[in-house]
């Protein structure tokens, strides 16, 4: 295409430059930042929505803190700014899973880091804090490698800190179309923010900078918040989360994407490739029928409930119902009881909160340790919410002294959640069935997927199932996806431009494809068949059936037993070693080194003398993290009669 030409020519040259033997760890810092800054040059990746250079700057969380703050235990579990503490919205530029990768991104794709790094830290990418200049910044080579970034990991808020991930006024800022009425875009982080100058609210009152946007009408004079609000449908639809929950290929200033969908007979669609399509996935489902259709209007009267959406928030950001709850202190107690969204943002994720907490937090620190413990039990909640597991033995002998005997069940797994399951970032996150035959003293005789805690390793025995997206790279003298290399598997997530393997149970009512997707490229399960709920309705069930038999050692003691459990990892040993191994292999420098100069270096916080990468894999080796857990979903027993 058009203007790949520079992109495939910078990475290349770089390849040219490795293989030629250089190693010194300044000269290849250097050199990855001029190819950055070539790239800066070259292309944009982010030239949608609303740009940096506000005439409103952005206020960072403290300001609504003293507010939206809960400053008790009975406050802390429903209050804003609580809530939202402990969540990887507000944690998603103190990741440290995001920077390993985004280090990989930086070295495959020179300068892509502008892309990742507008989604984690808007605030930061709208000040001019990556590769554009505004408010202040200015183009930097150095910005797209998170470098220029101002405060710290282990900063509470404040003025001058990017760190804070999707804040408070950022979201209450976004609009559904630009200032010229242009449209909405609902991937990649192509947001519009409200960039006004004054707002006049409905009440005809008055204030400096911007509206806070949200889901209230206010005509309780009591409750009305003492700044400049305005109703917004859209904070209250699926669309504002489908801004950095669909994830593509990035789109560049020329028009083209740095990756295009490759099918695995070698066919390139010509269509963008779809990283992520977790929003996708709910408007495709019964979840997102109805009602929202387009993410905004209202449902036809009389539309039988089961028919209506269900927006990401209902399930994502829960209305608090305890008989105390309100949404700022100005307000009395109880004045927004089952009618507040708590700002949980909860997803699976309970192993980087725990991260951040032993690594960021504490009173020297962000010091909002018991956010992000809430943030974890909310993680296993929606977790154990999110499907049903059903077993029944479907043939049984039993063992003799003498003899081995045989078991076979069926395993059912529903999806019960509103979109694929598991959903989200491919990359390293899986979830598994875990089925052992037990003995009649519970031990184990017979076991599929069995994981070693203390090695992280998941045994890949012929029976095992594994629900994951595995993309990889186009391999033309193959003819095959390319997801392993050397025994090793790859992870380059802005190189991906083909599908090996996406088996994820899709959500009730899901339909793969559309009028805009007529074959379901971007949805649809490949290398694995879901049924449909019946023939020709293009509608596919939410199910998984997958049967096992297991030989039973002679002398087992009886009764045996079948015991099922449900997994979730939100990173593979795989994904955690190659993120090391990159940043070995390629000699990423230490954060320090890499960004010496950048603001508030050298950091005392975070990797320091380690590379991004290897500081990951130092955290999931740490006994006090482990090596990102497994979770249980649910756990159900049936024994052989």
């Amino acid at each position: 295409m058009a203007g790949d030409s520079t992109l495939y020519e910078t990475q290349s040259a770089e390849r040219r430059i490795r293989k030629g033997g250089l190693r010194s760890l300044g000269i290849l810092m250097l050199v990855l930042l001029s190819f950055a800054a070539a790239s800066v040059t070259a292309l944009d990746f982010t030239p949608h929505g609303t740009q940096p250079g506000l005439s409103s700057s952005l206020e960072d969380d403290s300001g609504c803190r003293s507010c939206h703050r809960g400053f008790s235990a009975t406050d802390s579990a429903f209050m804003p700014h609580s809530t939202w503490g402990g969540s990887m919205m507000a944690n998603a530029a103190r990741d440290p899973l995001f920077w390993a990768a985004l280090d990989v991104a930086n070295n495959d794709i020179p300068g892509v880091g502008d892309y990742c790094i507008r989604c984690h830290t808007p605030r930061g990418w709208l000040r001019g804090h990556s590769t554009k200049p505004g408010n202040g910044g200015a183009a930097n080579p150095q910005g797209a490698l998170g470098c220029l970034l101002e405060g710290s990991y282990d900063q509470d808020g404040g003025k001058q800190n990017d760190f804070g991930g999707v804040d408070c006024h950022f979201c209450h800022r976004m609009m559904p179309e630009g200032p010229q009425a242009q449209p909405l875009f609902l991937e990649n982080a192509n947001f519009w923010v409200d960039d006004a100058l004054e707002c006049l609210t409905p009440d005809g009152a008055g204030f400096g900078g911007p509206c806070r946007r949200g889901p209230y009408q206010y005509t309780d004079g009591h409750l009305t918040p003492p700044h400049g609000w305005v109703y917004s449908p859209y904070h209250e639809s699926s669309a504002i989360c489908g801004n950095c929950h669909n994830v593509t290929s990035p789109q560049t200033d020329a028009g083209t994407y740095a990756q295009t969908l490759h099918l695995n007979d070698g066919t390139n669609t010509g269509i963008p490739f779809p990283i992520e399509r977790t929003y996708n996935e709910w408007k495709q489902s019964l979840f997102g029928d109805a009602i929202f259709r387009d993410g905004l209007s209202e449902a036809p009267t009389g539309t039988p409930a089961v028919a209506r959406a269900e927006q990401c928030q209902q399930c994502h950001m829960p209305d608090a119902e305890d008989p105390n709850a309100r949404a700022c202190q100005q307000n009395p107690a109880g004045s927004r009881s089952g009618n507040l969204p708590k700002h949980e943002f909860v997803g699976g994720n309970t192993w980087v909160p725990a991260i951040i907490k032993g690594q960021y937090g504490g009173s020297s620190g962000i010091d909002r340790d018991g956010d992000y413990d809430r943030t974890v039990t909310a993680a296993r909640q929606m977790l154990q919410s999110s499907a049903q597991v059903a077993a029944n033995v479907t043939a049984y002998t039993a063992p003799s002294p003498g003899s081995a005997g045989s078991i076979s069940a069926n395993v059912d797994i529903v999806n019960l959640s509103g979109h694929k399951l598991p959903t989200g970032y491919a990359e390293g996150r899986r979830m598994w069935i875990n089925v052992q035959v037990r003995d009649g003293n519970a031990n184990v005789v017979a076991e599929s997927a069995a994981y070693n805690p203390s090695t992280g390793v998941l045994t890949q025995d012929p029976q095992a199932k594994i629900y994951e997206a595995l993309q990889g790279i186009w391999d033309a003298g193959t003819n095959t996806c390319k997801t392993e290399e050397g025994g090793r598997k790859l992870f380059h997530f802005v190189l991906n431009n083909c599908i090996a393997k996406d088996n994820r149970i899709p959500p009730l009512g899901f339909r793969p494809k559309t009028d805009a997707d007529p074959n379901g490229y971007e949805t649809r399960p490949v290398g694995y068949a879901y049924p449909e709920t019946s023939p020709g309705s293009g509608v596919l069930v939410n199910r998984d059936r997958t049967p096992y038999t297991f030989t039973i050692p002679a002398g087992t003691q009886t009764p045996i037993s079948v015991r099922v459990s449900l997994k979730y990892q939100i990173s593979s040993k795989d994904y955690i070693e190659f993120l090391r191994d990159e940043a070995v292999e390629h000699g990423f420098p230490a954060e320090n080194t890499l960004c010496s100069g950048g603001p508030g270096r050298p950091y005392d916080s975070g990797p320091q003398s380690q590379s991004r990468g290897e500081y990951l894999y130092s955290l999931w080796n740490n006994p006090a993290y482990g090596k990102s857990p497994p979770e249980d979903i649910q756990t159900i027993s049936v024994q052989a009669r």
